[in-house]
């Protein structure tokens, strides 16, 4: 079985800080100068890490196969 591997990236100059992303997926986002950043740039596929991107106000967060460069998140 092959592993998912995603990359995550926050716009820091878009997000407002809300912590919604830390919420719906500790240890994979932190709040960091009042603005949230991931944990790590490449993460294995986790659908939390969609949700947060999902649930961002902003759409700050974007989510992307780490192979394919396909966005998974935020979708339309």
């Amino acid at each position: 079985m092959t592993e998912r591997v995603w990359t995550v990236r926050v716009d820091r100059t878009a997000c407002v800080g809300s912590g919604i992303c830390v919420g719906r997926a500790p240890g994979r986002f932190v709040l960091e100068g009042g603005r949230s950043r991931p944990v790590g740039e490449r993460v294995e596929g986790d659908q939390e890490v969609v949700e947060a991107a999902e649930s961002c106000p902003m759409e700050a967060i974007e989510v992307r196969d780490a192979i394919t460069g396909e966005l998974l998140a935020p979708t339309d």
